[in-house]
């Protein structure tokens, strides 16, 4: 008689789809600088505790520590956009906190390179031309076959 392993968990735990690489990437992504932080050429991170519901979404972020300038309420907008897989819990509906940290740095001023005047380029031109036509017979409006018998 074998002995029943129990799980490791109680309770399992909310997952991000493809991880914490893929949530940073995402939250990288729908990240934008605020003006007036921009303005005030403001860097710092802003600390969240959010709750996330049985059904995966986050219902509830409210800020630790702040930044202002428009940094704190673009942190909780982009956290209240995740979604989270959350697997079945013994029929229990379990609300889950999690905290995070979100950062705001100045984005990189990068000097466009001028394209050089005297770079070749590739024109391309085109010239219509006439179809030339054979002395064949007009093809009736019916495709296929046609087969001439000589006796």
């Amino acid at each position: 008689m074998k002995k029943e392993k129990r799980e490791k968990d109680f309770l399992h735990k909310p997952v991000y789809p493809g991880g914490i690489k893929a949530m940073r990437k995402f939250l990288k992504a729908q990240l934008c600088y605020p003006k007036q932080a921009l303005a005030e050429s403001l860097e710092g991170t802003v600390y969240l505790k959010y709750t996330i519901n049985h059904l995966g979404k986050v219902i509830e972020a409210r800020i630790i520590s702040g930044l202002g300038a428009g940094c704190d309420e673009e942190a909780v907008r982009i956290v209240k956009l995740l979604k989270f897989e959350v697997p079945k819990n013994r029929k229990m509906k379990v609300l889950f906190h999690r905290n995070i940290q979100i950062h705001f740095r100045l984005p990189k001023k990068t000097a466009k390179k001028a394209a050089p005047e005297s770079a070749p380029g590739i024109r391309y031109e085109f010239v219509p031309t006439e179809k030339k036509t054979d002395d064949q017979p007009p093809k009736s409006g019916n495709s296929g076959y046609s087969y001439t018998i000589e006796w």
